[in-house]
């Protein structure tokens, strides 16, 4: 929708970052809900606590319905009166975008950048409270931190004016600072579990530069031939979504054992296995470690490589004949 709201190629991602900034707030919002729900009702047994969660997911279902009928009967449909010689409804088959080499860089970044924010998200909760042994606060917390930082973020993209350099340089700066907080999540020990809310701010950060400047490159992509922007965002859509389920298919399926940690001055779990009537000591890290931080680090640090060798051409930034908002 962003692509048939306006060519401006800054005005474009001046729209994604502020979607990205509501995402947050949509995020932060379901915290809210669920902290009323739990001062309005205490939780003596294990249906009450359920009786919680349900009202949080019918209360979160309720307004979103309320929104997107807001959406739906509400919001007028801008139309584009920028002379496009007929490319913005000349039918484009979908072959044509296999053809170029950008639609596989920017479906492989996509990916990956989707990869980094939602299987870190996955695992976030389960690090901080098994891993960490923090608080259950922290289980909140920390994720609000991320939300904000990333909201911040998003709202400050929205001020500048965006090339195709700029966006491979905001993306890399990105992902260098994931690679950087994935290390400090894969080797942080017990006794300086404190450090997360430090790492908590940097990966909203990083997850806002990632997410802005990687969906905007599907922009570009598409550029003006709008009759093809539903196919690229609904391939790279279910691209990313196999991909994150994938992914988390595969990490649980090491979580066969939930380990005890000996050390809390080491990221690293030891254990004592019963094998053939003898025993082995084995040292690993948990799977929870590599999926909140090995994981993103990794995908951060391809996507990235992948970012440098694209060829982002953005045209001139062209006048809004219509404001974007009316």
């Amino acid at each position: 929708m962003v692509n048939c709201i306006t060519l401006n190629s800054t005005s474009r991602v001046v729209l994604t970052s502020c979607r990205n900034a509501f995402t947050m707030v949509a995020n932060l919002s379901l915290y809210a809900i669920a902290f009323i729900v739990f001062s309005v009702s205490t939780a003596k047994t294990h249906a009450d606590l359920e009786n919680q969660y349900r009202w949080i997911a019918y209360s979160s279902i309720f307004i979103g319905c309320c929104f997107v009928g807001i959406f739906l009967s509400r919001t007028e449909e801008p139309r584009l009166k920028m002379g496009l010689r007929g490319n913005s409804h000349a039918r484009i088959s979908w072959a044509y975008w296999f053809k170029k080499i950008l639609y596989y860089q920017v479906a492989l970044v996509y990916m990956l950048t989707r990869l980094v924010v939602n299987v870190s998200q996955a695992y976030l909760a389960f690090y901080v409270i098994n891993d960490l042994r923090m608080g259950q606060s922290a289980k909140a917390l920390v994720p609000a931190i991320i939300y904000i930082c990333s909201f911040i973020v998003s709202i400050l993209l929205q001020e500048m004016a965006w090339t195709g350099q700029r966006l491979k340089a905001y993306y890399s700066a990105g992902g260098v600072l994931w690679v950087f907080c994935g290390a400090g999540i894969l080797i942080l020990p017990m006794n300086m579990s404190a450090f997360m809310y430090v790492l908590a701010i940097f990966v909203g950060i990083a997850n806002a530069l990632m997410m802005v400047t990687g969906i905007s490159m599907q922009n570009v992509l598409i550029g003006e031939d709008l009759s093809g922007c539903a196919f690229v965002c609904g391939t790279l859509s279910f691209l990313d979504k196999m991909s994150c389920g994938i992914a988390v298919y595969v990490l649980q399926s090491y979580q066969s054992m939930s380990p005890t940690v000996l050390d809390n001055n080491s990221s690293i779990t030891s254990l004592t296995v019963l094998d053939n009537n003898s025993l082995i000591s084995t040292s690993y890290i948990s799977v929870t470690r590599f999926g909140l931080g090995l994981i993103p680090a990794i995908c951060s640090l391809v996507s990235v490589a992948v970012t440098c060798t694209m060829k982002l051409h953005t045209p001139y930034s062209k006048p809004l004949v219509e404001p974007l908002l009316q």
